[in-house]
């Protein structure tokens, strides 16, 4: 795992992706929960798939940063 190249996710985009994927979450109620707007929460999500997307078909170590 070392050597792989890192792609980083951000706390906000890990959770969006566990309220969406795992807790089953519709996007209002998973905008509700983090608290910001249903088109942020969009915005968030399509940034945590397009990061894990690149890091499954590339190859790459996927990060969660913690703000």
């Amino acid at each position: 795992m070392r050597f792989l190249d890192i792609i980083e996710i951000s706390a906000d985009e890990a959770e969006a992706i566990r309220l969406k994927n795992i807790e089953n979450l519709d996007q209002i109620e998973a905008a509700k929960k983090m608290k910001i707007s249903q088109s942020t929460f969009q915005r968030i999500l399509h940034s945590a798939y397009r990061k894990i997307s690149r890091a499954i078909i590339e190859g790459k170590a996927i990060k969660i940063v913690l703000d």
